[in-house]
C-alpha cells in the first residue's frame, strides 16, 4: 500500500494505483536522490510511420532494405532470425524514418519497454510505429541500452504504460523517464562490455554457419541445383499413396532433393528417433505450480533455455507437450523459420511446449547426437523437403511423418563430431554473450545502489580485459 500527495497526482496526471506501487516509488526516489535526468535532455526522438504507410503485402525478398517490426525489438537485441524487407521505392518514400547505426529502438506498443541498439549491419532500415527511435546526443547509446534494460530503467519505463486493451507508451511519458547518468569512464566500460557481447553473438552464429557449410561439403552438394520447371506430372498412384492431392507436395525440387538424400542414405530419422507425444494438461495440478513454457519463437535460437522464467500453471490455457533435456523440438509451422532447438536441462521446474512442436527423442543407444541432427534438419535439402510438404494456407504445416521418414546421410552418422562441436561452440558463445549483457545491466544497478567504483570493480571481475 502506498500514499501519495494530491500534488503528485496532479503533476503526473495519473490516478491509477498501479502507477504508485511502493516498488516504483522506491526506485523513483533512489533515482531522484542520485540525480536522474529526463530522457528528453539526452536524445532526439523519431516516431515510426503509421501502420498504413507500409504493410505486410509490400514485403519483398531483396534483403537490401530491412523493415524492423515492433516484435523484432527484444530486450538488449534486435531479433535477426525472422527478418522482413521492403522494396527500394518504399524505403526512399519513407526515408525520413530511416534508422542510423547507434539509434536506440524502444517498443511502445504491444510488448512494452524492450529496447535494443541499431547496429551497422541492421541498416539501411525503416522501423514501424510500434517503436520509437532515440538518437542520443549526450549519452553513450550502449550505456543507455544497459540502463533501459536494468531493473531501474525497465521498471520505471513499464510503469508509464497507458491503456487497457491496447497498452502503449506515449512520447511525453518516454521523454520524462529519469535516466541515471554515470561518469564517461563507467559509460565507456559498459559500452565495451556490450560490444564484447555482440562479438560473442557473432561467433555463435558463425559456428552454426560453418557447420552447415561443412555438412554441404561432406555431402558433395556444391554443384547441386534445385529444379525450377514450369510444369510437371505425377501418377495418381503417387497421390493416393501420399494421401495428398496438392501439386506442391509433388514439386520436382522436393523429388530431386529426396532422390539425392536417398542415394546417400540407408536409414531414416524415425529409425533413430521416436516422436514423443506425452501431453501436459494445465488443469491436472495446483494452479500455483511453476513450469517453464516454451512457444515456437523460443526455438529461433537453437537451444530452449533451461533457465527461462517459469510461469504458474494457472497462466497456461492450453494443452502442451512435456519435454525432457536432450530432446530435439521441431516446429511444424513455417518451416522457413527453422524453429528447431535442443532442449536444455531444467534443474527445478518441468518443461512444456506448444503442441505444434514435433518432439524427437533418441531410441535407446544414441547413434546420432541431436546436435548433428539439428544441423542436418536446418540444412538446405531437408528444408526443401519440408517446404514442399506443408499443407494449409493461413498456417502451413507439415506432418511429423515427413520428418520421421526423412533419409539421414551416412556421412553424418559416420562422423557427427564436427557438428556436435560446432553446436557446443555456439552454445558457449551464446552463454558468454548473455553473461556479458547481464553484467552490463548489473553494473548500472551497482552504480546506482552503491558507487561507480564498485560498478567498475564488478565489471573488471565479470568481464576481465583479456576477454
Amino acid at each position: 500500500m502506498a500514499e501519495v500527495n494530491l500534488s503528485d497526482l496532479e503533476f503526473s496526471g495519473r490516478l491509477d494505483a498501479e502507477y504508485y506501487r511502493p516498488e516504483h516509488l522506491r526506485k523513483e526516489a533512489i533515482l531522484t536522490e542520485r540525480g536522474g535526468t529526463p530522457l528528453s535532455l539526452l536524445c532526439d526522438f523519431l516516431i515510426g510511420p503509421f501502420g498504413s504507410a507500409f504493410t505486410v503485402e509490400n514485403y519483398c525478398d531483396d534483403p537490401t532494405y530491412r523493415y524492423i517490426r515492433g516484435k523484432d525489438v527484444k530486450a538488449m537485441a534486435i531479433e535477426e532470425n525472422d527478418n522482413v524487407y521492403m522494396p527500394k521505392s518504399d524505403f526512399e518514400r519513407l526515408s525520413k524514418y530511416a534508422l542510423k547505426a547507434g539509434d536506440v529502438l524502444v517498443s511502445v506498443v504491444g510488448t512494452l519497454g524492450n529496447s535494443a541498439l541499431v547496429e551497422p549491419h541492421h541498416v539501411p532500415a525503416i522501423f514501424s510505429c510500434k517503436s520509437t527511435a532515440l538518437r542520443t546526443t549526450s549519452i553513450d547509446a550502449r550505456y543507455l541500452i544497459a540502463y533501459l534494460n536494468c531493473k531501474y530503467g525497465r521498471d520505471l519505463l513499464i510503469r508509464k504504460e497507458r491503456g487497457a486493451i491496447q497498452k502503449g507508451l506515449n512520447l511525453d511519458d518516454l521523454k520524462s523517464l529519469q535516466i541515471f547518468i554515470s561518469s564517461p569512464k563507467l559509460q565507456s566500460a559498459i559500452a565495451n562490455v556490450h560490444q564484447l557481447a555482440g562479438l560473442e553473438k557473432h561467433a555463435s552464429k558463425s559456428a552454426l554457419l560453418r557447420a552447415d557449410s561443412q555438412l554441404a561439403k561432406a555431402m558433395d552438394l556444391a554443384s547441386w541445383q534445385a529444379l525450377e520447371p514450369l510444369s510437371y506430372v505425377r501418377r495418381s498412384s503417387e497421390a493416393f499413396t501420399a494421401e495428398r492431392l496438392d501439386a506442391e507436395y509433388f514439386h520436382p525440387q522436393k523429388a530431386s532433393a529426396l532422390a539425392t538424400l536417398r542415394a546417400a542414405s540407408d536409414i531414416a530419422v524415425g529409425d533413430l528417433f521416436s516422436s514423443v507425444r506425452k501431453l501436459w494438461q494445465p488443469g491436472e495440478g495446483l494452479p500455483a505450480d511453476l513450469v517453464r513454457n516454451y512457444d515456437l519463437n523460443d526455438a529461433l535460437v537453437p537451444f530452449l533455455d533451461g533457465e527461462k522464467s517459469p510461469v504458474a500453471r494457472a497462466e497456461i490455457a492450453s494443452t502442451k507437450k512435456l519435454l525432457q533435456a536432450g530432446d530435439l523440438v521441431v516446429s511444424r509451422l513455417r518451416s522457413y523459420l527453422r524453429e528447431i532447438a535442443i532442449v536444455e536441462a531444467s534443474a527445478d521446474y518441468p518443461m512444456v511446449a506448444s503442441t505444434e512442436y514435433i518432439v524427437l527423442r533418441p531410441r535407446g543407444k544414441i547413434i546420432l547426437p541431436v546436435e548433428a541432427l539439428l544441423v542436418y534438419l536446418r540444412s538446405r535439402l531437408p528444408q526443401i523437403l519440408l517446404k514442399w510438404s506443408q499443407d494449409g494456407s493461413n498456417h502451413p504445416r507439415f506432418d511429423e511423418k515427413e520428418i520421421l521418414r526423412m533419409p539421414i546421410p551416412r556421412v553424418l552418422i559416420d562422423n557427427p563430431a564436427p557438428y556436435v562441436e560446432a553446436m557446443q561452440a555456439m552454445k558457449s558463445a551464446k552463454q558468454r554473450a548473455a553473461k556479458l549483457l547481464n553484467a552490463a545491466k548489473r553494473a548500472v544497478e551497482i552504480a546506482i545502489e552503491d558507487s561507480e567504483a564498485a560498478a567498475l570493480a564488478y565489471l573488471h571481475q565479470a568481464a576481465p580485459p583479456e576477454h
